[in-house]
């Protein structure tokens, strides 16, 4: 099962460093990985999504509660969240395609970041199931290129457990 771990850390040197060595070293795969400055510059928002059942998990989060430079960590999955990722998409549609992009793009509340005469970049923001989605479209126009962020998450008011 995915999951979707949230943590705390020091805003240091080697911190990501540790953390995806603790990974690899017990051989679990990161699935995406976010990091961002917090409202205060010394700590550090991570979001990583890897998979495994409650006993792996649970392994994890212990090994990354060790860490020195790790403050708090939170498995999202058991709390009601918020989730969203990023993808930018480059699609090269033939003329007569090039509407219904801009159209599908409009639908999604996506928005053209670039275009060429061949080409339009379009950045979408969502769930994983609309980015999917918005994929999952886009691959009969033509896609030339595609990249996303991880996933970022933050929890409901209220910590509630699901």
């Amino acid at each position: 099962m995915r999951h979707t771990i949230s943590l705390m850390v020091e805003n240091k040197f080697g911190v990501l460093s540790r953390i995806s060595g603790l990974f690899s070293g017990r051989g679990y795969n990161i699935e995406s990985l976010s990091v961002g400055e917090t409202t205060d510059p010394n700590y550090s928002q991570m979001t990583i999504v890897t998979s495994g059942d409650d006993r792996i998990i649970e392994q994890i989060t212990k090994q990354l509660n060790k860490l020195v430079d790790v403050i708090k960590v939170t498995d999202m999955t058991e709390f009601e969240h918020v989730e969203r990722e990023m993808i930018l998409i480059k699609v090269a549609p033939i003329q007569q395609k090039r509407t219904e992009v801009l159209e599908l793009a409009g639908i999604f509340r996506g928005r053209v970041v670039d275009s060429s005469e061949s080409t339009y970049t379009v950045e979408i923001t969502g769930d994983e199931k609309k980015i999917e989605a918005f994929i999952s479209l886009m691959r009969p126009m033509g896609i030339k290129e595609l990249v996303r962020t991880g996933k970022v998450s933050i929890m409901r008011e209220g910590l509630k457990k699901k």
